[in-house]
């Protein structure tokens, strides 16, 4: 039978000087055929089903190259020396899925190498949330898929984590699961009184991987402990006087704080910001590679417990 594989090209994300807001480039799902279907098959099929037409169909849909526009699910803009990474799946609380969390890297990356870009924000769009981290209706990897899904999630976390210049969470609404995470991974928070934060997954029978390792390195073992065995979410009052906002403002105005203190930090040396930025993420290296590897085993030991 002919099978088909999704090929997701390559898209940069360009933003002409001079221009204030721009639509990232929308990526396009091309669906191949990765098998053709021999001359002998198809008579074959004809055999079988005595419909030489069926057979013409299958030919004219294996060779058939259809290209689908897929929507993106992030923006991004630029304010001055700031780029803004908006998550922009509002009616699903900018959860992320595979595809969205791969446009994501791509783009930090871009911004990464653009020398233009002092300072990336990062937010979510609309009034709700922040994001609700991964998508509950992303299909869990198969068995033999896990490692290169871990690794997915490694790339992911590592875009945030190994930016070369600060970043700043605007967070807008809730911020839960792996959300959440990259709030902490961010160098700066700018919340409000109706942030809401936390690491539910243990309340939908889900072990936490990720999760022990950044909330520990940004909060403490205690706390982290507190939030991935409760699930519960903290309000803005615990998240003020855990020190998780590092500014704040009206609900708002989260975004207009984050650009001025975007252009205090970009006053400041870039190669500074740089190696004090690289020194500081050394210090939890260890651990971050010991999370990914240690994932995959994780996964599994609940799959089996589970049947």
């Amino acid at each position: 039978m002919s099978a088909s594989v999704i090929v997701r090209p390559m898209v940069r994300n360009f933003i002409p000087t001079g221009v204030s807001s721009q639509r990232r480039p929308r990526p396009t799902v091309c669906i191949v055929s990765a098998m053709v279907i021999s001359r002998s098959f198809s008579k074959l099929c004809s055999v079988l089903v005595h419909r030489p037409e069926f057979v013409n169909t299958i030919n004219l849909i294996t060779y058939m190259i259809i290209e689908v526009p897929m929507p993106s699910t992030i923006t991004v803009t630029r304010e001055g020396p700031a780029a803004i990474l908006t998550f922009d799946r509002p009616d699903a609380l900018n959860a992320w899925h595979a595809a969205m969390r791969a446009e994501i890297v791509e783009a930090l990356e871009a911004l990464d190498a653009d020398p233009e870009v002092r300072v990336v924000i990062v937010t979510g769009a609309g009034a709700r949330a922040f994001g609700a981290g991964q998508d509950r209706d992303e299909a869990p990897p198969a068995d033999g898929a896990i490692e290169a899904w871990v690794a997915a999630w490694g790339r992911f976390f590592g875009a945030f984590r190994n930016l070369s210049k600060p970043s700043i969470a605007a967070l807008n609404g809730v911020a839960a699961g792996s959300a959440f995470q990259v709030a902490l991974l961010c160098d700066f928070r700018v919340g409000h009184d109706g942030v809401r934060m936390g690491q539910p997954e243990i309340r939908a029978g889900i072990a936490s991987s990720s999760g022990p390792w950044i909330i520990s390195s940004a909060l403490g073992l205690t706390v982290a402990t507190d939030l991935c065995l409760t699930g519960r979410m903290m309000d803005a009052a615990e998240c003020r006087r855990l020190g998780l906002f590092n500014r704040e403002a009206e609900p708002g105005e989260v975004l207009a704080e984050a650009l001025r203190l975007a252009g205090d930090l970009s006053k400041l040396s870039p190669v500074a910001l740089e190696l004090t930025r690289r020194r500081l993420k050394r210090f939890d290296e260890e651990a971050f590679t010991e999370t990914l590897a240690l994932w995959p085993s994780m996964l599994r030991a609940v799959r089996d417990r589970r049947s």
